[in-house]
């Protein structure tokens, strides 16, 4: 058995390798950026060497550190969680040159499902049933934009080398393939290193079915049965459940003997994912569901498949590495019960999503008790923790198991409304509204889902009167000389005097008003002489008030006074950037006219790229955005001028 191990990766997943380690009596070595200093993977490892600047492509990306810190550690093993390495066969290559057990498949089983095309070949000769396309080394433009008129619109333009949604775009009419062509492309090159793409059928109603496999090098290879992960968003997952809603037997036997029919083709040892798509117009059957790729490492959305089989992944990737066989045969394996992970970003839902950074001031997550079931809670953040512009805007995954689908989704819907974070935002009440919407628990859900209910599913920033009455409230009971406006000019300190105990605000006079304001806007809240003890929870904290109910409604920020300008808001034509990143694209120059919705230029930031569009119908009046160049927030990219 492996004795000592170095997490090539940060965050939630190597806190997740890190427990399963400790338990095994394994000693963990973990490394870290600048921006990841005082990280809690950092303070949970045995012991932490640094490996470079913030930047991924100058630390967890740089095999050789990564390496060198192994050396350094006396590490015997590597392991590289998901992302950054972990599916790099060269790295994995030099971790075995190295004299160095790697945690994960062999190198050519990560190169032959590692490109989407060769794979797709491999799997179609295995007699594993793929998606129809174009799969080719002709990448003219022209010629792929033929391809797709031919296979029949809508398609999906999908990267050769891509994954976690990156490097894929759906296109559902001819006048819009070349623009996403080069969107693709771009984002290809600059994630993955390789601007190759292939094209394929979008499936309509389509469904993301995926299959864990495990496999030894003893020549065992077995599934662990089926995950749905069909709620997503630009192809980036939010909720996965495990069974898929709607599988039958017959289906999942076919479903997942293709899954193990693909580890077997390449020889797979270790955990790994096999994805298909399903078109679930009518239902899931076996004859509509296709291969789309293979992940050759530990998937994000492992832990549900952990819950209904009670098997631990990461103990069994250890084991396998050491040369161990498969712990338990295909016979022993077996589901039991309904489980659901949330993964709660760093990002506003109600702003376009746009990704979130800073301190996170107040973090808490609803933990499970012995009478309502089990919960999960996977993070590699607490209280105080930063959340950094440079990786993946993940805080947590919450993992819910009950003993069927409806239990398990009204149990998370609880635990995500007695949650909340702050001044960070997240998508908390998001993921709450998709879990109880009512689509989603008689299981009609496809990778639309979200896309087609978002005017219910998508909540607002805006407090409810409830939040606003809880703060103004406590602001009044404990203003003490901060000024209130109140047109029968009261004093505080005189209204305070004339509540009951309790706080109980009842004066026969008028009731007095106070100003709040909330991201720019500004409440003013009759106060209704409400008990403190009967209203959501609210608090002062640096510069304000932080209030959140039991709704999912967290995170509000309410200021004392109205008193600042909100700068470079859509009425004034200033494009400001709305995070710390890189310029990508730069569609305008000075002069130009411009109309209402019209794309401006293109932001990388976290993963991500984001448009920046035309407030109004205008002229560029200015560009300080050069292609490339690294922002701040708030930084003045464009002004935009009404056309007189």
């Amino acid at each position: 058995m492996i004795k000592s191990l170095l997490i090539a990766n940060r965050g939630e997943i190597a806190c997740r390798i890190i427990r399963t380690a400790r338990a095994m009596g394994i000693r963990t070595i973990a490394v870290y950026s600048d921006a990841d200093s005082k990280a809690l993977h950092v303070r949970q490892a045995d012991e932490a060497i640094h490996i470079g600047l913030s930047p991924a492509n100058e630390s967890y990306l740089v095999g050789a550190k990564i390496i060198a810190a192994a050396k350094e550690s006396g590490a015997e093993a590597i392991h590289p969680g998901y992302g950054f390495l972990s599916e790099n066969a060269d790295f994995a290559q030099s971790v075995i040159d190295a004299g160095l057990i790697w945690v994960g498949p062999k190198p050519h089983s990560i190169r032959a499902m590692g490109l989407k095309d060769a794979a797709k070949i491999l799997m179609q000769e295995a007699g594993v049933p793929v998606t129809p396309g174009y799969i080719g080394d002709n990448q003219e433009p022209q010629y792929l934009a033929k391809q797709a008129d031919e296979i029949g619109y809508p398609v999906l333009i999908k990267a050769i080398a891509g994954g976690g949604g990156k490097g894929m775009r759906k296109v559902d009419n001819p006048a819009d393939f070349a623009d996403s062509l080069t969107s693709c492309q771009r984002e290809a090159k600059a994630s993955f290193g390789n601007d190759i793409v292939l094209i394929e059928k979008w499936i309509e109603s389509p469904r993301h079915i995926e299959v864990q496999i495990f496999g030894d090098s003893h020549g065992n290879v077995v599934h662990l049965f089926e995950r749905d992960c069909s709620l997503q968003r630009r192809h980036q997952k939010v909720i996965e459940e495990a069974p898929a809603p709607g599988m039958d037997e017959a289906t999942r036997e076919a479903v997942c003997g293709a899954a193990v029919r693909a580890a077997q083709a390449v020889d797979y040892e270790g955990a790994g994912t096999v994805e298909f798509i399903a078109d679930g117009s009518d239902g899931l059957k076996a004859d509509k569901i296709w291969f789309m790729e293979m992940n050759t490492r530990l998937q994000v959305e492992h832990p549900v498949t952990e819950e209904i089989t009670s098997v631990d992944l990461v103990e069994w990737q250890l084991r396998v590495a050491s040369g161990e066989e498969i712990p338990l045969r295909q016979d022993e394996l077996s589901i039991n019960g309904h489980a659901i992970e949330a993964r709660l970003y760093a990002e506003d839902p109600a702003n376009g999503f746009l990704p979130s950074t800073g301190m996170l001031d107040e973090f808490w997550i609803a933990k499970s008790n012995r009478r309502d079931g089990e919960n999960r809670i996977d993070t590699g953040v607490e209280k105080s923790s930063e959340i950094s512009p440079y990786y993946d805007p993940m805080i947590a995954k919450l993992i819910v198991k009950r003993n069927n689908r409806a239990s398990a989704a009204k149990a998370l819907a609880q635990k995500l409304g007695h949650s909340y974070c702050w001044p960070v935002k997240w998508n908390s009440k998001f993921l709450r509204n998709l879990v109880q919407h009512a689509e989603f628990l008689l299981g009609n859900i496809d990778t639309g889902f979200i896309e087609k209910y978002k005017e219910d599913v998508i909540p607002s920033n805006e407090p409810t009167s409830e939040l606003l009455q809880a703060a103004a409230t406590l602001f009044a009971a404990r203003a003490s000389g901060i000024a209130v406006i109140d047109n029968l000019d009261d004093t505080v300190e005189d209204w305070i005097e004339q509540s009951s105990s309790g706080f109980r605000l009842n004066s026969e006079r008028k009731k007095p008003l106070v100003k709040l304001d909330h991201e720019g806007v500004t409440y003013t809240v009759e106060l209704e002489g409400t008990s403190i003890w009967d209203l959501p929870n609210a608090k002062f904290v640096d510069g304000g008030i932080f209030a959140h109910d039991h709704a999912g409604r967290s995170g509000f920020f309410i200021e004392y006074k109205a008193n600042k300008e909100a700068a470079g808001t859509a009425s004034d034509g200033a494009i400001l950037s709305p995070m710390p990143g890189k310029i990508i694209a730069v569609d305008i120059s000075e002069g130009d006219s411009v109309t209402k919705g019209q794309k401006l230029l293109t932001l990388e930031a976290m993963k991500m790229e984001h448009s920046l569009t035309a407030p109004f119908d205008g002229i560029v009046s200015s560009l300080n955005a050069a292609l490339d160049a690294q922002v701040q927030v708030d930084a003045l990219l464009a002004q935009i001028d009404a056309e007189a």
